[in-house]
């Protein structure tokens, strides 16, 4: 890819503060490769949160890696890392998200952290 080619594609900004559609609630996230031909499914503040709570709960082994069928590797710094992502996020984050935005945050911290818990009182399987 040239140079020209890398300027040529560019990405487009949506406001939707205040829109109304904020008040419905957001539209399924959907995990499924896109078809050939078809654009890759906007990216936006939940899929986000879930890929990094995803990624936690991986590495406490409770995700199966989807080429495998296996339970992740086991690994707690990598998993309290992660951890702290969302605590970061939730912090830089305060006050700038929609209502459904913080609420997914919230329930997904304390779901990590509880499964954290869990996997860090308990002995590795």
């Amino acid at each position: 890819m040239n140079e020209q080619d890398r300027e040529d594609k560019g990405f487009t900004v949506v406001d939707r503060r205040g829109a109304a559609s904020e008040t419905s609630p957001p539209s399924p996230v959907s995990a499924a490769e896109p078809s050939p031909g078809q654009p890759a499914s906007r990216v936006d503040f939940s899929m986000l949160a879930q890929s990094i709570a995803f990624s936690a709960l991986h590495y406490l082994g409770l995700m199966t890696e989807p080429e495998s069928g296996r339970a992740g590797e086991r690994d707690i710094p990598l998993a309290r890392h992660n951890i702290e992502i969302l605590e970061l996020l939730e912090e830089k984050t305060r006050g700038n998200l929609s209502t459904e935005e913080a609420r997914l945050l919230a329930s997904l911290l304390y779901e990590v952290r509880m499964h954290f818990v869990e996997a860090t009182k308990s002995p590795a399987s």
